[in-house]
């Protein structure tokens, strides 16, 4: 399969950003035979899709954090591509059953919250079951039966793939079904399946491809469809270069689905990819999105030089997500890499208020007179 080429072909361009609600991706769930299976907190419809005939079922849910929508995007991607009609779709068509649940949460979507409008994590819910969103997705997999779950998240800027310098722009998790995270049949062909994507996907992003912890929490929907002997994938998209839009992120998810049901398509899982599976690197918290190295800075009347960091905080504004700037860490980096890196080579720190970089305060001061930063970054 040429995966840049079907998804050049078959993206969504009526859905981009950060942003995505349920306003958004509605008119695209309509052109379906879309069925409501459940209404949120606030009573917004929750919607199932369900492509193919296929004896393999497939159940993939996206946006149980509302702020997370890089999966939805990339969801109606695949969705686009389901319906090219060429020889690969017609073939998963056949094959597989698609059951997606494209946005769980729409109140948290349309707030721009990891939380639902309870203010509950749904990804904490799986056991309590004390949310209609969680029941929502309990009876679904129930009443689908799934051979395989997909659960699709993104994750935030900080995460590096080990300790490479590389940013993880996805990673995966095949989760744990016990407090021993040993690994069972269930287990491994979930774990084979995330082998053949980062077999993909190294081809298009080297080194950019993160294993996620797999600490062990019944209370994770993803533990839980483990523990009910389902082959269970975690999804997260990730930071790509300048990406923060997540539009390029969205085509390494496309791939990663596209060549991961390839390999479900034309192989009978009977190998162990578990060495492989543990060879991916590590998710590793090791990113800002700016470190400035090498800054002079008068504390106490006394000449020092430090490193620091800033941090986007993501906001909400009439209908926009914006990035805001703030400094999030002083000195203490030595295990820390920028997405951004500006060197002062000495270069005095000014904000004409401490200067002094306080945690918090939004990332804007001169290093030097040549160096002006406005939110985070070097204004030239």
């Amino acid at each position: 399969m040429n995966y840049l080429e079907i998804h050049k072909d078959c993206k969504e361009e009526s859905v981009f950003g950060r942003y995505v609600t349920l306003e958004h991706i509605e008119p695209l769930i309509l052109k379906h035979k879309a069925e409501i299976v459940g209404k949120s907190v606030l009573g917004e419809p929750i919607y199932k899709l369900q492509f193919g005939i296929g004896k393999t079922k497939i159940l993939m849910w996206s946006q149980m954090h509302g702020n997370e929508s890089t999966t939805t995007k990339a969801l109606f991607d695949f969705i686009n591509f389901l319906h090219s009609r060429t020889k690969e779709s017609n073939s998963f068509l056949d094959n597989f059953t698609f059951c997606i649940l494209p946005m769980l949460n729409p109140d948290g979507a349309k707030l721009y919250t990891r939380e639902n409008a309870n203010g509950i994590d749904l990804n904490r819910d799986a056991q309590d079951l004390s949310q209609p969103e969680s029941i929502v997705l309990r009876k679904t997999f129930e009443a689908f039966q799934p051979n395989y779950c997909y659960n699709l998240h993104d994750q935030r800027t900080i995460y590096g793939a080990g300790e490479s310098g590389h940013s993880a722009t996805v990673s995966f998790l095949a989760p744990a079904f016990n407090e021993n995270r040993d690994s069972n049949e269930v287990r491994i062909k979930a774990m084979n399946v995330i082998v053949a994507m980062n077999n993909t996907l190294q081809q298009f992003i080297p080194n950019q491809v993160g294993r996620f912890d797999d600490s062990f929490n019944l209370n994770c929907v993803g533990d839980t469809f483990q523990n009910l002997n389902v082959p269970t994938i975690l999804f997260e998209a990730g930071h790509f270069s300048n990406d923060y839009e997540r539009e390029i992120t969205r085509k390494y998810i496309f791939i990663a689905l596209a060549s991961g049901l390839k390999f479900l398509n034309e192989n009978d899982i009977v190998r162990n990819e578990i060495d492989n599976y543990l060879k991916i690197s590590q998710n590793k918290v090791g990113f800002y999105d700016f470190v400035y190295k090498n800054v002079k800075i008068n504390y106490d009347n006394i000449e020092k030089i430090i490193n620091f960091a800033s941090q986007f905080k993501e906001v909400l504004n009439n209908g926009k997500v914006t990035f805001e700037a703030e400094v999030a860490q002083v000195d203490n980096l030595d295990n820390y890499f920028g997405h951004v890196e500006i060197d002062a080579k000495g270069e005095t720190y000014t904000d004409g208020k401490s200067n002094f970089p306080i945690l918090e305060e939004k990332a804007n001061f001169y290093l030097g007179k040549s160096i002006k930063i406005v939110n985070g970054s070097q204004i030239r």
